[in-house]
């Protein structure tokens, strides 16, 4: 048996570890899934994403049937609602867990889990990791009960791959199905060279000769030594014809430029994903009015591409007129928990507090084409809110509250039942 005066220590330590790990799931909470019953979220402070709209204080905000009835003030509680009092507590759109392989991957160690990346050797555009999205992976309950309800599916390259690593798209942590691949993911720089013969020389050759492919597909190549398959230069044809956006993976500010030539020149939407000097090239981005998803952490070099990294990059970027998403470095399955985190670091560098949390809200749902879905709250929108404890973009909040894919989530993951488990053997004075 463990000693009295180390128990009642681990009970304090559990305790407060608890009330950062997730929401203590309530008596009637569903423990599995959600549930669509009437919501009424009474006296709240409602931010609702939208461009320009200030926080609206005692505000009211009604779901019925899986969808936002109505937001205002007083608003009567439909018969059978669940009815909250916030008593002024924020309640914002859902959070975007970044560009992740989240639902791609279990455990990065089993190779036979991890469906971000193909080995084919060759380009491959039409390779679609959504396809391989599973809604049922372990860490789509985490996150959720953390807020973040909405994710980029991302391709990766491997060895094996190349600098085309294919299609990603939005997806709901809540839902069953991804949303059409909506991007084209590109990775460039000094890192992607060994996916490029060994120099970020040949990245753009490469680029370019799968360019001509697909907007010529029976043109007569010397020894027909082709780039892509009949079904990849139709998909990169439909991407290039405006279709979905490119993301380019790119830090170095000399990349940076050449790739908004290249941009500029096939007339592309396009994306850049990384952007460590970005800021040096902020006035460029600006007019050629490509937004940037970035990691606010990211202050020393992690590369020779690197080198001008700091954590001023969002707010020098916002600053020019760029439009600045936020997309951790790691695309891991577990690292969507710090986007919060990595918006408020950015804020605390300059960037203002309504673009820090747009950066992981309404911006990523608008540039990945998913706007009308995630992002902002509106009547007639099917619901995706959280009620926070206090600041979303203060480490110490939680999610009292998640309403994603219209459906109320429980609260309860495999994380919250081995905690309360264990939590009450130490009570009871059996841990060991």
């Amino acid at each position: 048996m463990i000693r009295p005066d180390l128990a009642a220590t681990l009970v304090a330590a559990v305790a407060t570890l608890a009330t950062f790990a997730a929401p203590t799931a309530r008596a009637d909470d569903a423990a599995a899934g959600g549930e669509r019953t009437a919501l009424l979220i009474r006296n709240a402070t409602v931010h609702t994403g939208v461009a320009g709209a200030a926080p609206s204080p005692g505000t009211d905000v009604l779901v019925q049937g899986g969808r936002i009835a109505a937001i205002g003030k007083g608003l009567a509680a439909p018969t059978g609602a669940r009815v909250v009092d916030a008593k002024g507590r924020p309640v914002t759109p859902g959070v975007f867990g970044g560009l992740t392989r989240i639902g791609l991957e279990e455990i990065g160690l089993d190779s036979a889990n991890g469906d971000h990346s193909q080995r084919l050797g060759q380009m491959r555009p039409e390779f679609d990791v959504t396809q391989a999205w599973n809604p049922d992976a372990q860490s789509m309950v985490v996150h959720r009960n953390n807020g973040v309800t909405f994710t980029v599916l991302t391709p990766g390259s491997a060895s094996g791959g190349s600098i085309v690593a294919g299609q990603g798209g939005p997806a709901s942590l809540a839902g069953r199905e991804a949303l059409a691949a909506r991007a084209m993911f590109v990775d460039l720089g000094g890192d992607a060279n060994d996916l490029s013969g060994g120099s970020r020389a040949a990245q753009f050759m490469l680029l370019r000769q799968a360019v001509v492919e697909a907007r010529a597909p029976n043109l007569v190549m010397v020894h027909d030594e082709r780039l892509l398959s009949p079904s990849g230069r139709q998909v990169l044809l439909d991407f290039l014809k405006g279709g979905g956006v490119f993301v380019f993976d790119v830090d170095r500010a000399v990349d940076i430029r050449r790739t908004i030539d290249f941009v500029q020149a096939e007339k592309l939407r396009a994306v850049i994903r990384g952007g460590a000097e970005a800021w040096r090239v902020a006035t460029e981005l600006a007019a050629a009015r490509i937004p940037v998803f970035l990691d606010p952490l990211e202050n020393l070099p992690s590369s020779f591409d690197a080198v001008g990294a700091t954590m001023y990059n969002a707010a020098r970027l916002d600053a020019a007129g760029v439009t600045v998403g936020i997309a951790l470095r790691s695309a891991g399955v577990y690292q969507a928990g710090k986007m919060r985190q990595a918006a408020g670091n950015a804020v605390a560098h300059g960037l203002p507090w309504t673009a820090a949390f747009a950066a992981i809200t309404r911006v990523p749902a608008e540039v990945f084409g998913a706007g009308e879905r995630f992002g902002t709250l509106a009547p007639g929108r099917i619901a995706d809110l959280v009620m926070w404890s206090g600041d979303p973009l203060e480490v110490s909040t939680v999610a009292e509250l998640v309403v994603a894919d219209g459906q109320l989530q429980s609260g309860v993951s495999r994380h919250t039942l081995l905690r309360d488990r264990y939590l009450e053997r130490v009570r009871r004075g059996e841990a060991r």
